[in-house]
């Protein structure tokens, strides 16, 4: 048995979704660029070192979900896909799912981005099993900010992978492979938890780390001299649930 789990931000998308969806926001004038932004330069800076909770994180990013309506989120959302995300899916890391999904016996893409950020992008990219941020819903299906359970991130990433193979059934320990390809120094704890960590286009950090332990590197994402430029796409064909 292979499990095979794949990271979002950096490693299959180029760039990082929440960062996205704020400065898609923005630029519909439906968050005021000003005070929000610098936030956002604040915690990405700072969650990429290490220095950041998760917690601080998640709600930040949660917080750009509340007091809108799910109907106007849901229209926002598919502009996005369309505009930022799409764009955004190398040639290279589509060409890396296919050849992994045919070998998993189970593939999952787990994020710390949220549920509904990243639904959409994982249906489109073929994948049956998503684990991610689960963003909080009032009785009136708005998104109140909050978040349900523990936010997917750093070593929460081990425990709710662990917690949702265990509702079906399994252990880590079952499977003969466990495969986990992520570019962040943040997903460390998962990363060396499974037999065969890759890791893709590191940090100067986590490519010491992975170049001291003899793991994998692979760089499938545009250079810093075409930073800025969407690079090639492609479209990915929806397989059959595992």
């Amino acid at each position: 048995m292979r499990l095979v789990v794949f990271d979002l931000d950096g490693t299959l998308l180029t760039g990082d979704t929440d960062e996205y969806w704020l400065r898609f926001l923005i630029d519909r004038g439906l968050v005021d660029h000003g005070e929000i932004e610098q936030r956002n330069q604040d915690i990405q800076a700072r969650y990429v070192q290490g220095l950041a909770s998760a917690e601080e994180f998640c709600f930040f990013y949660l917080s750009l979900l509340s007091a809108r309506a799910r109907a106007d989120l849901d229209r926002l959302h598919a502009e996005f896909m369309r505009e930022i995300i799409i764009p955004h899916l190398p040639l290279a890391a589509l060409d890396l799912l296919r050849t992994e999904r045919p070998r998993a016996d189970l593939l999952v893409m787990s994020t710390a981005t949220n549920a509904f950020l990243a639904a959409p992008i994982a249906r489109h990219l073929g994948f049956a099993h998503l684990i991610a941020t689960d963003p909080e819903e009032g009785a009136d299906g708005m998104f109140t900010g909050g978040c349900v359970g523990l936010p997917n991130m750093r070593a929460h990433k081990v425990t709710r992978l662990e917690a949702w193979l265990a509702a079906r059934g399994q252990r880590l320990k079952d499977f003969a492979e466990t495969w986990f390809y992520s570019d962040s120094r943040n997903d460390l704890p998962l990363l060396s938890r499974v037999t065969h960590p890759v890791v893709v286009d590191p940090d100067p950090e986590l490519a010491a780390h992975a170049l001291a332990r003899g793991w994998t590197v692979l760089h499938i994402h545009p250079s810093a001299a075409q930073a800025g430029q969407p690079p090639a796409v492609a479209t990915v064909a929806t397989p059959q649930a595992n």
